[in-house]
């Protein structure tokens, strides 16, 4: 099983959700998964891939030259896959991944699981999708969601196909169940 995980890549974040990372790193390398990320090395990604790989997961990550050129690279990955653009390491993670976690994140985070979320809708893929959320990061966003759907702005079935999370254990049940 390999799973893809989105998150931040901020510096100016809680200790709480970089420890969120890790503990999910260390919790898919205890099942003897792998972990497909978007190769960078700061703040939750690198929490995630290095906790990851602590714990025996094989880490694949993938990156566009213009963050390699920046110093953003995980060098630690024992897979790492550059390409030109971002739309192109966004292909690349969905063909390697069988599930996404989404953990708090920012802009790109949500472009992420947007992405993911309608693709699965319009049937690109039937990959488990996984929002994993204890400190109710999200409450907005599932409150906005509520606003679509009672304008009628999402359709039957779309909300369904995203699982929320509250536990590490229960995400990756999920992920192995659903797979």
């Amino acid at each position: 099983m390999r799973i893809a995980v989105y998150c931040s890549s901020s510096a100016a974040i809680d200790q709480k959700y970089l420890d969120l990372a890790s503990d999910l790193g260390r919790a898919i390398g205890a099942r003897k998964w792998n972990l497909v990320t978007g190769g960078g090395q700061i703040s939750m990604m690198g929490a995630v891939s290095d906790a990851a790989r602590e714990a025996g997961a094989h880490t694949i990550g993938v990156i566009p030259q213009a963050l390699v050129d920046i110093e953003f690279i995980d060098r630690d990955s024992q897979e790492i896959h550059v390409v030109d653009t971002m739309r192109q390491r966004k292909a690349m993670i969905e063909e390697f991944a069988d599930a996404f976690i989404t953990l708090p994140g920012g802009l790109g985070t949500m472009e992420e699981l947007f992405e993911m979320w309608v693709s699965s809708y319009l049937g690109m893929h039937t990959k488990t999708l996984i929002v994993l959320d204890p400190f109710d990061y999200y409450a907005p966003l599932r409150l906005l969601v509520d606003k679509f759907e009672a304008e009628g702005f999402v359709k039957p079935g779309q909300r369904q196909i995203v699982q929320w999370c509250t536990s590490i254990d229960e995400a990756l049940n999920k992920c192995e169940n659903l797979a």
